[in-house]
């Protein structure tokens, strides 16, 4: 090809937009050449303390990158992606090239659809679980390369991840650093803008701290409760190989990928990355679930 339309631009922008991010911060930046779109990560955009390493941050391109892909086939593209990873151009994420044309699959026309119709999920579900069907649709997701998704089912691994989701939520509560980090990026409206910074109604969410943001006010419930709750939900996480940067950008892409087809199926989710930044919790999973892999976020589904 030898350039983009500005209606395509328009597309593929609008896409990346619409993609979850850290605390709604929009790490990212799209620049459009003749022969390829790049994506970078926008270190201005950084959170020291809930995100000191920047996993999040990377998790979150990776989710605008399945945007991107997305739309490239809406419009008729078939997209290359080459995940970067160069010194010289340190943050550059992904450069995705239009290599030939096609049409889109069903598939992914309905998750190019469920783009506008994703909503982070910070309440409590239907009564109603998962039938067997919708499991088994949101385990057959293609997926990504390098990147496992482990349901998280048995009785002893509900317990486990309710003990440290709740000692996560302790330390965050009482982390003072962190809550004024949160309180800097909660906006003053309920709908802020793409990038303007977490939802205001979020400060009235006074439970369910493992489906939404920890604050001094989050009323934190005992761990058997928890793991009750816990035990009424769809729950998968995300794990990789390894622990670097493409795997945290791949991380993202599997999550919005499997997210994308919960909500053209009609059920609603959340997608959780604040309790594995703690050091104890991650190895505590890693033990606990016996993964071969390391732990990088858990997605959350059920009925609305």
């Amino acid at each position: 090809m030898t350039g983009w339309t500005q209606g395509e631009k328009h597309l593929i922008a609008a896409a990346a937009a619409a993609a979850p991010s850290v605390h709604n911060t929009q790490p990212w930046m799209l620049e459009f050449h003749d022969e390829y779109v790049s994506l970078y990560e926008r270190l201005d955009r950084a959170l020291p303390r809930h995100d000191p390493l920047g996993r999040d941050r990377l998790i979150s391109c990776g989710a605008a990158l399945e945007h991107v892909l997305l739309a490239m086939r809406v419009l008729g593209w078939v997209p290359d992606v080459e995940l970067r990873h160069d010194r010289t151009h340190p943050d550059e994420v992904a450069r995705i090239s239009a290599v030939g044309r096609a049409e889109p699959s069903d598939v992914e026309l309905d998750r190019h659809r469920a783009i506008t119709a994703r909503r982070s999920h910070r309440k409590p579900f239907a009564a109603r679980r998962l039938d067997g069907d919708m499991r088994r649709v949101l385990l057959g997701v293609r997926g990504i390369d390098g990147v496992g998704l482990r349901v998280v089912s048995e009785p002893a691994e509900i317990a486990a991840l309710a003990r440290l989701l709740n000692h996560s939520a302790l330390v965050l509560r009482a982390d003072c650093a962190y809550q004024r980090e949160l309180a800097a990026w909660t906006a003053p409206v309920r709908q802020p803008l793409p990038g303007a910074g977490v939802s205001s109604a979020t400060r009235r969410v006074s439970t369910l701290p493992w489906a939404g943001l920890v604050r001094r006010t989050t009323a934190i419930p005992d761990i058997g409760f928890l793991a009750d709750r816990l035990s009424r939900e769809f729950l998968l996480l995300v794990e990789t190989p390894d622990d670097g940067r493409l795997d945290h950008v791949r991380a993202g892409m599997a999550a919005e990928q499997t997210w994308l087809t919960t909500v053209a199926a009609g059920l609603a989710g959340s997608l959780l990355t604040q309790p594995f930044q703690l050091h104890e919790v991650r190895a505590g999973l890693m033990e606990a679930l016996t993964l071969g892999g390391f732990p990088q976020l858990l997605l959350r589904f059920g009925h609305p």
